[in-house]
């Protein structure tokens, strides 16, 4: 994946990609989202949210679903139902990586589609466990578990 140098975007810095509007950190996707800029949507599994935990309000859409991390054939038609062509879009999923894929789905669908970087959990740490040093969880932003 080739990432472009990182560019103004309003007031927010925001990292450039290729297929998608760009890349952008956790706080600044929650603070689009709650100044109404953006939708917040987490594409990770029903599976993924229920054990590891959630944000609330945020809109549940799996990119891929458990077991077998097969894609959802639903998800253009949820995504469509949920965001109006040209809606703002910020994308979560477990490291910022499967919210790349469906963030380059949502541009083909017509939306302005982020990546969150470092996803929910963020990449592991020296230990193997990933929460520690990284993700929406790490940065302090709201979340639950079930």
């Amino acid at each position: 994946m080739q990432i472009n140098p990182r560019v103004e975007s309003s007031h927010e810095l925001v990292s450039a990609a290729i297929g998608y509007a760009g890349d952008i950190a956790p706080k600044t996707a929650f603070a689009w989202w709650r100044a109404g800029e953006a939708l917040l949507v987490d594409v990770r599994s029903d599976a993924e949210r229920v054990w590891v935990g959630y944000v609330p309000g945020a809109a549940a859409i799996a990119w891929k679903q458990w077991p077998g991390m097969t894609l959802n054939p639903d998800f253009d038609a949820a995504l469509l139902a949920l965001a109006a062509p040209g809606s703002k879009l910020a994308l979560l999923c477990r490291s910022g990586v499967r919210s790349i894929a469906a963030a380059r789905r949502a541009t083909e669908l017509g939306l302005l589609a982020y990546n969150i970087l470092e996803g929910f959990e963020g990449n592991p740490d020296e230990r193997g466990q990933r929460g520690q040093h990284q993700g929406w969880r790490h940065r302090g932003l709201p979340w639950q578990q079930s």
